[in-house]
């Protein structure tokens, strides 16, 4: 089964655009891309989803990861007086 890069980030529980993202910053590698007319179309498949799948928890280390693990190195770790 091919899918488009909409397809693709639905799939995986991301925007398009963070997906896109990934892909320009080299976070995520490119799928086959072929060109239709004037457009060129990345063409995803189950293996390029499956590959991506085992990255995205590597890459996702947002504000939200971040701010969680200082919380947790806080509480292991409590001052002593």
């Amino acid at each position: 089964m091919k899918l488009s890069t909409r397809q693709a980030a639905e799939k995986l529980g991301i925007g398009h655009s963070t997906l896109a993202h990934y892909i320009e910053a080299g976070k995520v590698p490119a799928p086959e891309s072929v060109k239709i007319g004037k457009k060129i179309v990345q063409i995803w498949t189950e293996e390029d989803l499956e590959r991506v799948r085992k990255l995205l928890p590597k890459i996702k280390n947002g504000r939200k990861t971040r701010y969680s693990k200082l919380r947790e190195k806080k509480q292991t770790n409590p001052k002593k007086k």
